[in-house]
């Protein structure tokens, strides 16, 4: 393909025909040598949600979420795994391509934004699974109303998307200066999980908690997530909060990334 095609060099389209390029390369390399292929995008969520589920409302006598639990659950699990693979890639993303971010010109946050485009991506091709426990729901005891906030599903998705690029021009060059950052990352995100509300929403926290929550970001993506189908999960202040702090977050991450450049590739 010629220079004419994709843009000159340094210009936008040429950044978006590479950025395109590698994340294309990373869903190839992740499916071409795997037998279950797609179905390990839906498997990850689909097992975490049936724990859950069977825990919480077949051995324990559930008080938090809302019915029907195993949809309220898929709504924020599977944009939980989409945060938690690509924080956990951000850890590795320039030292697993250390010559290729050595030697080529392109931007070096290219290797930030692939990975969230691509786990992005997969995230999107897990939807069905989200549709379809809708769907089975529909014929239960206790229905799924669909209601105007679906129309905030897509504004959930860019939100998160602001998130995870701000966190990962925060985490990936801080993790090859300080190589026990990547650890310390593993173990954040499994507090992190406990500390979202995954199994449980904002509203069901007591007291003090409640208005903490509201200051992790990923509660307010969450409830955009879920309002189309819970109306109750509508919090203008968490959603607030959230998408405020989230855009903090990028702007945060792009001028921290701009002072670490230099120190990060005299360490690759």
């Amino acid at each position: 393909m010629t220079t004419a095609a994709v843009g000159a060099p340094g210009s936008p389209r040429r950044y978006l025909h590479s950025l395109w390029l590698l994340s294309g390369r990373d869903l190839k390399v992740r499916y071409s040598t795997s037998a279950l292929g797609y179905l390990w995008s839906v498997l990850d969520p689909l097992v975490m949600s049936a724990i859950y589920w069977f825990v919480f409302t077949q051995i324990f006598q559930r008080t938090v979420g809302h019915e029907p639990y195993i949809v309220f659950l898929i709504t924020a699990l599977l944009p939980w795994v989409w945060f938690n693979a690509a924080v956990s890639d951000f850890t590795r993303a320039f030292s697993k391509d250390a010559r290729l971010v050595r030697s080529t010109a392109i931007p070096r946050s290219i290797w930030v934004n692939r990975i969230v485009l691509s786990k992005g991506i997969e995230f999107l091709c897990s939807l069905p699974v989200l549709v379809l426990f809708v769907v089975v729901a529909s014929f239960g005891d206790t229905p799924v109303e669909l209601t105007w906030g679906l129309l905030l599903f897509p504004v959930a998705v860019v939100l998160q998307a602001v998130l995870l690029v701000g966190l990962g021009l925060l985490v990936a060059p801080l993790c090859v200066i300080w190589t026990d950052l990547e650890r310390t990352t593993k173990l954040i995100l499994r507090a992190l999980f406990y500390a979202s509300p995954v199994i449980y929403g904002v509203s069901d926290l007591p007291g003090v908690f409640e208005t903490l929550a509201a200051f992790n970001p990923l509660s307010g993506i969450f409830a955009l997530y879920r309002v189309g189908f819970f109306p109750e999960e509508w919090d203008p202040w968490v959603i607030g909060i959230g998408a405020v702090i989230s855009f903090l977050i990028l702007a945060l991450g792009l001028l921290v990334f701009r002072r670490l450049e230099r120190p990060l590739l005299k360490e690759l």
